[in-house]
């Protein structure tokens, strides 16, 4: 799959980043002068412009190559939202997009740290190992992060699964923020990411969340997701400037469309 490219650093984009999501409504006007709305999710479109400054010559020639074989907005690629948590249902762990083992219980409702409820209680009721996975279908070579809040009222080891590699993390009796970063299979077409809590364990999480990035920003609520498969360049021209030796600077537009 062709996927938008990665700076140097690891990121997608700089900051600022402008997204517009802009749904559309279906209105029947009936003949006695009443209507009906109703949403039309295929018609929703989702935008974004990306601001580069100080781009070195191997980054943006590395833009420059990808818009060339997109042919400017006439192919697709895949785009992961900087701005979105990747994960979708992330206040919503018993959704069919996370896979739980069978000793894995699931417990929603629970106070979380940001003043809502909407925290879960993880229970490991087997003799090993028990994870709480979700599959991404995102380029593996990408660099990540998975961050969750966790803790446990006694003192417990939990594994961060990101593709092939792990980390543990020790939790104590109050909410901290846990994360791993790293890359995928470069060979593979989906990256894993995952809580392993060992046997007996109980564990309250919060707000997992993965950004195609070295390190987590603020928690952001993922329902969809933020891996888009189908988008495209908004325009047939890159905007580009160089601004001295080795630093450029560039403007680039992609949108998403349901209906493509």
């Amino acid at each position: 799959m062709s996927v938008y490219p990665q700076l140097v650093s690891g990121v997608t984009s700089q900051f600022p980043i402008v997204k517009q999501r802009r749904p559309r409504t279906v209105v029947n006007a009936a003949a006695d002068g009443s209507s009906i709305k109703l949403a039309d999710p295929a018609g929703e479109t989702v935008g974004w412009q990306l601001q580069y400054a100080n781009l070195s010559d191997t980054e943006l020639a590395a833009l420059q190559q990808f818009f060339t074989e997109m042919e400017g907005s006439l192919n697709s690629f895949t785009f992961l939202d900087p701005a979105a948590n990747l994960l979708a249902w992330s206040e919503d762990l018993t959704n069919a997009v996370w896979q739980a083992a069978p000793f894995l219980t699931l417990s929603g409702g629970v106070a979380d740290p940001l003043g809502g409820s909407n925290a879960w209680q993880l229970a490991n009721s087997g003799e090993g190992p028990q994870a709480l996975t979700q599959t991404l279908n995102a380029p593996a070579s990408y660099t990540y992060c998975f961050s969750v809040y966790a803790f446990s009222s006694q003192p417990v080891t939990i594994q961060l699964q990101l593709g092939r590699n792990s980390a543990q993390a020790a939790l104590n009796s109050r909410w901290g923020r846990v994360q791993i970063a790293g890359t995928g299979d470069a060979t593979a077409s989906s990256v894993e990411f995952g809580i392993e809590l060992p046997a007996g364990a109980t564990v309250t999480v919060f707000g997992p969340q993965v950004e195609a990035q070295p390190s987590p920003s603020a928690y952001k609520t993922g329902t969809t997701g933020g891996v888009y498969a189908n988008a495209r360049f908004r325009d047939d021209a890159l905007t580009l400037t160089s601004t001295d030796v080795n630093h450029h600077s560039a403007t680039v537009n992609i949108f998403y469309a349901n209906s493509l």
